[in-house]
């Protein structure tokens, strides 16, 4: 059905479900459950999309919390990331900073995940730093991008491993797009929806690889946030 749709349309797919693959991705690495992958987009390019990400982990130490949360605010950041990836199969596969900074601050739906990070980032540092006087306003800022910095420079290592795998799924997920009929007026709308089971069976799916949140490399960037 791709085929047909209009180029625009098309484009706005293409980069909605790499933002979607990119949540999906990073989820299954960081051993999360991963359900169904959602995606609609409108011949005037209004989307929705969604990643069926389960949050039910077993946390018995607050240790197990601290990993919690960098991985789920890691989840949070990938989809941006991803959607920033190159579309041509030659280019090399680099998230633009700038541009997920802009995508996770703007008004296209990502603004939610941004109001999210934000939050757990908070949770996070408030662990790692228990005895915190509230009105050290510098330093609470410094210590929160000091962590932000290292989860993204995590989260974008792990999106430029996985492009291929990221791309490969974005694909398959905009390939599966048709218009929906619409009773009483002119379809306007292609969608499409992979169920968990769907994606279980496919190649890319298989391939992603289980990872730490953090290798040995960053074990000393890790113990300075503590």
């Amino acid at each position: 059905m791709t085929n047909k749709m209009p180029p625009a349309v098309r484009d706005r797919a293409w980069q909605i479900a790499h933002h979607e693959m990119g949540h999906y991705v990073v989820a299954r690495a960081l051993g999360f459950e991963t359900g169904g992958v959602t995606l609609t987009v409108t011949m005037d390019l209004r989307h929705q999309g969604g990643a069926s990400i389960s949050l039910i982990r077993p946390i018995a130490s607050l240790e197990a919390m601290r990993e919690h949360l960098e991985a789920r605010i890691m989840v949070l950041l990938a989809g941006a990331m991803a959607q920033t990836l190159p579309s041509k199969p030659s280019a090399a596969k680099r998230v633009d900073k700038a541009k997920a900074t802009t995508i996770l601050k703007g008004e296209q739906g990502a603004e939610q995940d941004y109001a999210k990070i934000r939050e757990l980032q908070h949770l996070l540092r408030n662990i790692a730093y228990p005895d915190t006087d509230p009105v050290l306003g510098e330093r609470i800022a410094a210590q929160l991008k000091a962590m932000t910095d290292r989860l993204w420079i995590r989260t974008q290592d792990i999106i430029e491993d996985q492009a291929q795998s990221i791309a490969e799924l974005a694909g398959a997920l905009v390939d599966g797009m048709v218009i929906v009929e619409q009773w009483g007026r002119a379809a306007d709308t292609y969608e499409v929806v992979f169920t968990g089971p769907m994606l279980e069976r496919l190649r890319a799916v298989q391939a992603i690889p289980s990872l730490p949140v953090w290798t040995d490399s960053c074990s000393d960037a890790v113990q300075q946030c503590k």
